[in-house]
């Protein structure tokens, strides 16, 4: 369980560094692009347990940031 929480939290990180980087060097980041990257790290944090082993890879790679 334990693996489990730490690939959760491994795969927020890249999901929030990966819209840092992008953000980043932008002077302008629209409220919405912030929201969704919020929403998707909200969301892969509240996901069920077992969802999470199989659905956190593909969470990332759909981050429209």
């Amino acid at each position: 369980m334990t693996d489990t929480h730490e690939a959760v939290i491994h795969e927020a990180l890249e999901i929030i560094d990966k819209a840092l980087g992008q953000m980043m060097s932008r002077a302008l980041v629209s409220s919405g692009e912030i929201t969704d990257v919020l929403l998707d790290v909200r969301s892969l944090l509240t996901m069920p347990a077992m969802s999470v082993v199989g659905a956190a890879a593909g969470e990332a790679e759909r981050t429209p940031v």
